[in-house]
């Protein structure tokens, strides 16, 4: 859409060709339906929130920025509102407002819409662009082609990476297709589990997010810990969630983007090697919590320890670290060591669980990997292959972590391509 608008402000006839039954059905499930627009961030920081190539976009984040798409959506009556991690949305939190702003500007630019218009081929001659040939065969002529098709990832919206296929029947190499933003998956071997789960009922990473299936921890702090160098490989503050097959939610999700990148890491995984440690009171430093809990043991001294965690964490929580700690639910608070005390000290501040591996790029929300951008000019989006040939969005191989730079990346190359 973006792509087709900043081709016909620069006195194109544009037609805009799209599969499926409706326009920007992608877009309509990012930031969970809310639409995470951009980030309020500098567009230099953008690079740095961009793992996968990100410096092949500074061109395309001169010609638009951040600034530029609030602009464009404010002058179609989307106000906007930013929250936290510089997230941008639109204030009425529906990301149906922010496709319909993108209509309304297509519309204003007189761009003709075909929906459900699959395109099987580009037509090339003389390694010159002359065109498409649609599924049923019908041609259409043009002097320029941008393909902006989107990767792999949630393909029921119409992404099933035929992008792809049309660039390297094109004469373009595709790199190693991915998915990143993706949730983790958890050790279910207990031959490589850490102490403190495999002697826990829990036995396996797995049993234990399974047991916290659907809780969602704000605020806390995640390590990613290469176990076989003692390194640790990324690390982050937010949100998370435990899910039936190990862990999601924002600042795991951005982690797989690190992860995916990092050496040998299939083999890691499969060994065991790398741990997720999540410090549940990062607020707190172990002394400061030490001496929390001291309080509550002194104020609650006949109480069963599981009646009295309940200040300190959410209830379903409280079994895993009580089951963790190795102690009865039913001990009472008096009758707890010192010892004790400061191994809950030690779980709270470092819940450890042993990743296993990334679910599949059908729950991812990006695709890393794509059209390889040295055969593409960074300044024009023009491929180099084939003349009057674009390119814009995910199909390129650039991706980034979550916080709408992904979204951004899809603006500023699109209308890059469509200004060129």
């Amino acid at each position: 859409m973006m792509a087709a608008i900043s081709a016909a402000k620069s006195g194109n006839e544009v037609t805009l060709l799209e599969k499926n039954n409706m326009l920007g059905k992608k877009l309509l499930i990012t930031g969970k339906g809310r639409c995470n627009i951009t980030s309020s961030l500098e567009m230099d920081e953008f690079i740095k929130n961009i793992p996968g190539n990100g410096r092949f976009l500074y061109s395309s984040f001169e010609n638009f920025t951040n600034k530029d798409i609030i602009k464009m959506l404010q002058e179609n009556g989307v106000k906007v509102k930013e929250e936290r991690g510089n997230r941008i949305f639109p204030i009425s939190d529906k990301s149906i407002d922010v496709r319909n702003a993108f209509e309304k500007e297509l519309k204003k630019n007189n761009i003709k819409i075909i929906l459900n218009a699959k395109v099987n081929r580009v037509i090339v001659e003389d390694v010159k662009v002359i065109g498409v040939e649609l599924e049923n065969k019908e041609k259409i002529e043009a002097q320029k082609v941008i393909i902006a098709t989107g990767g792999k990832s949630y393909p029921l919206t119409g992404s099933t990476g035929d992008g792809y296929k049309m660039a390297k029947e094109l004469g373009h190499t595709i790199t190693e297709i991915k998915p990143s933003l993706v949730p983790i998956t958890v050790s279910n071997n207990k031959k490589i589990e850490r102490q403190t789960i495999s002697k826990s009922e829990y036995e396996t990473s797995l049993n234990l997010c399974k047991s916290m299936q659907g809780l969602s921890l704000r605020n806390v702090a995640i390590e990613i810990i290469d176990d076989s160098k003692n390194k640790k490989i990324y690390e982050d503050f937010g949100e998370m969630l435990f899910t039936h097959f190990g862990v999601s939610g924002p600042i795991i999700l951005s982690a797989s983007s690190h992860l995916l990148r990092y050496k040998n890491i299939e083999e890691l995984l499969i060994d065991g090697r790398i741990l997720l440690k999540i410090d549940l009171k990062p607020a707190l430093s172990q002394e400061k919590l030490n001496a929390r809990i001291l309080r509550d043991f002194e104020a609650n001294k006949n109480k069963e320890i599981k009646n009295i965690l309940n200040e300190l964490l959410p209830q379903k929580l409280i079994m895993p670290v009580i089951n963790l700690l190795g102690i009865n639910e039913n001990k009472k608070v008096n009758s707890i060591t010192k010892e004790e005390r400061l191994e809950l000290v030690k779980i709270l501040k470092n819940f450890t669980i042993t990743l296993s591996g990334f679910r599949g790029i059908e729950e991812a929300i990006v695709t890393a990997g794509g059209i390889k951008i040295k055969e593409i000019n960074p300044k024009t989006m023009e491929s180099k292959i084939v003349q009057g040939l674009y390119f814009a969005g995910e199909l390129i191989d650039v991706d980034a972590y979550t916080g709408g730079f992904n979204l951004q990346i899809a603006y500023s190359t699109g209308y890059t391509a469509g200004i060129n």
